[in-house]
């Protein structure tokens, strides 16, 4: 991996220093909502899962985009049923006796706090009284993208067809009885199906082309139908990803981003081609694979399949990335969080040179041109997880050419700890982990 140093490192900061805005208020988001401009995608990273920084300034940037540029849908990475009811809440429609406390109270799967924090919930709010001074076709919604969400899906599935299509409850039985033996456990689940050659694939791909089959040919209650659809998706992608992650091989990433991707697109088409979208996730996604190592093994991500498929509608892709503060994580998978310290970022990385040569922060706008010094070159881009070590950081560099990562830099040399809405208790069983990365 290429560091920077002596005259490469001059003339990169040089580079940097060019392209650089200052960002001290949300007016400072100018240059980069002209970059943006008519995108119908933008897709705003967090170089950690844990910086207010990250989740304060993103916040700002899609208010505006809310306000200024017609976004009407905001996807994250979250569980499809979870956020589900976030969409309802933000959109009047359903809990609305509810706090936003008690709204991401109801977050339980681990780590709870990358949506149950003061920054997310201070965002719900102000959309939820955006939305109220709107019609209800032009409120936007909020959708989650992940795939982790197996039995939750199952179950909403389920109840959409008891009520609407009971006829094809017994297709919906046979996905539940096969997946009852493994206790709603999707680690036990793949466990067995890698032991023995059965799964429930053919059960739950059955159920998928049954509710995609009575959701096509419905024309009322089209949100419910569309919440079914998506979760349908949702668990026959889940149980493609346990039985990939137990193999312990990489595959469950693509099967990941791919379905992240895919909700992108249902998303999309439900609304229409009118509907332009922000999708809020970990720079590991957001970033192009191509731009990164992660290409070499094969990998793809959730910003790669976006501008592959939607470039012609306008894609843009807004990283994060900081020098050294704070930041909130755990040390191993399943256990309470605490803040950290960040060290500061090591010698040689696009950090490192953004430290050395940019005031405290600042929002970076790549140019078409992207041959040059620095954003030609490829150096470690640090990714902190929910899983964190502060002394083993070397392997929390991905090497990266950050023109071809991204369209868009945010800068912040010092940052600070997300604050939960509520500690993580300590398990009572072992919560195993979904992603080796942890990311």
């Amino acid at each position: 991996m290429t560091t920077f140093t002596g005259e490469s490192y001059e003339s990169a900061a040089a580079e940097a220093r060019s392209l650089a805005h200052p960002l001290e208020t949300p007016a400072d988001l100018d240059p980069l909502l002209a970059r943006i401009g008519d995108a119908r995608y933008v897709c705003i990273g967090e170089a950690s899962h844990g910086t207010h920084e990250f989740y304060a300034w993103r916040a700002q940037l899609t208010r505006r985009l809310v306000e200024e540029r017609g976004v009407t849908w905001i996807g994250v990475e979250g569980d499809w049923p979870d956020c589900w009811r976030i969409n309802r809440w933000v959109r009047g429609q359903d809990d609305q006796d509810l706090d936003v406390r008690g709204l991401l109270g109801r977050f339980s799967r681990w780590p709870t706090w990358m949506w149950a924090n003061h920054d997310v919930g201070e965002f719900l709010v102000w959309l939820r009284e955006t939305n109220r001074g709107r019609p209800l076709e032009r409120r936007v919604g909020f959708y989650g993208l992940d795939v982790y969400s197996l039995w939750d899906s199952l179950r909403a599935t389920m109840a959409w067809l008891g009520q609407h299509d009971p006829e094809a409850l017994p297709t919906a039985w046979n996905a539940w009885r096969c997946f009852m033996p493994y206790g709603e456990d999707p680690h036990r689940y793949a466990r067995a199906a890698r032991l023995i050659p059965e799964s429930c694939e053919d059960e739950v791909v059955a159920l998928l082309t049954e509710v995609r089959r009575r959701v096509g040919v419905r024309s009322d209650d089209d949100e419910l139908a569309f919440d079914a659809a998506c979760n349908a998706e949702a668990a026959a992608d889940a149980e493609s990803y346990y039985r990939a992650m137990v193999r312990g091989d990489r595959a469950s990433w693509n099967v990941r981003d791919h379905h992240m991707a895919g909700t992108i697109d249902r998303i999309a088409r439900h609304l229409g081609p009118g509907s332009a979208g922000v999708v809020w996730e970990h720079n590991t996604h957001v970033g192009d694979a191509r731009a990164t190592d992660m290409a070499r093994a094969g990998l793809v991500t959730v910003g790669q399949l976006v501008r592959e498929r939607h470039e012609s509608d306008g894609v843009v892709l807004v990283g994060f990335a900081s020098h050294r503060g704070s930041v909130l994580a755990a040390g191993g998978w399943g256990e309470p969080e605490r803040v950290m310290p960040l060290p500061v970022a090591r010698a040689g990385s696009h950090e490192w040179v953004l430290h050395q040569c940019l005031p405290r922060r600042a929002s970076l706008v790549f140019p078409e041109d992207r041959s040059g010094p620095w954003l030609s070159t490829w150096a470690g881009h640090r990714a902190v997880g929910v899983v964190y070590d502060p002394s083993r950081e070397s392997g929390n560099y991905v090497p990266t050419w950050m023109g071809g990562r991204y369209d868009a830099l945010l800068w912040f040399d010092t940052t600070t700890a997300l604050v939960p809405l509520r500690h993580e208790p300590r398990p009572t069983e072992p919560e195993y982990e979904t992603e080796p990365s942890g990311l």
